[in-house]
């Protein structure tokens, strides 16, 4: 349970640290990705960055065998 929840933390690091790179690579503006202005605050919810960034993760672990 401790390595799932250490591993879920430094993926959640990770992801926080690279936002920058993969905006610039367009990832959160793709179509399907939602921003809102809720009670004064902006939401986002990128349905579609997730569907793409799951199946390029699947296809690379299909990939590699594992």
């Amino acid at each position: 349970m401790v390595r799932w929840l250490l591993a879920v933390f430094v993926v959640l690091l990770l992801v926080n640290s690279l936002t920058p790179w993969l905006q610039r690579l367009g990832l959160g503006r793709l179509p399907g990705d939602l921003r809102f202005r809720l009670f004064g605050r902006d939401v986002f919810v990128p349905l579609a960055s997730t569907v793409l960034v799951s199946v390029l993760v699947s296809l690379l672990v299909k990939w590699l065998g594992a």
